[in-house]
C-alpha cells in the first residue's frame, strides 16, 4: 500500500504565500516524478507542477516565476512554495507521484493521489 498525505493548504489573501507539503510512505522503492495538479469548482484538473528524480521540473505557465517545487528524496516528500498567489489560484491541490513499488520489476511505475487540500485566495 501506499499513501500521499497533504499538509499546508488553507486561507491566504492576495499577495499572500503558502507551502504545501506531500510525504509518500508505503512500499515505495522508487519515485519517478512528484508534482501537484489542481482543480477549482467548475473546472478540469490542471498540472500545476512536477519534478522528476533527476530534478527536472515542469510548471504550468500560469505559475511560473511564482510557484517553485521542490523534493526531498531521502523523505519522499514533495512541497510546493506558492508565492504572490492569486484569487484565480484558488483551488484544490493535490499531490501526485508515479511510484516504483518492486525493485524486480522497476519499469513498472504506478500513479498515486493525494486526498487534496483546499487553498483559497481571498481577501
Amino acid at each position: 500500500q501506499v499513501q500521499l498525505v497533504e499538509s499546508g493548504g488553507g486561507l491566504v489573501q492576495p499577495g499572500g504565500s503558502l507551502r504545501l507539503s506531500c510525504a509518500a510512505s508505503g512500499t515505495i522503492f522508487s519515485i519517478n516524478v512528484m508534482g501537484w495538479y489542481r482543480q477549482a469548482p467548475g473546472k478540469q484538473r490542471e498540472l500545476v507542477a512536477t519534478i522528476t528524480s533527476g530534478g527536472t521540473t515542469k510548471y504550468a505557465e500560469s505559475v511560473k516565476g511564482r510557484f517553485t517545487i521542490s523534493r526531498d528524496s531521502t523523505k519522499n516528500t514533495v512541497y510546493l512554495q506558492m508565492n504572490s498567489l492569486k484569487p484565480e489560484d484558488t483551488a484544490v491541490y493535490y499531490c501526485y507521484a508515479e511510484i516504483v513499488r518492486d525493485k524486480f520489476r522497476a519499469n513498472v511505475a504506478y500513479a498515486y493521489w493525494g486526498q487534496g487540500t483546499q487553498v483559497t485566495v481571498s481577501s
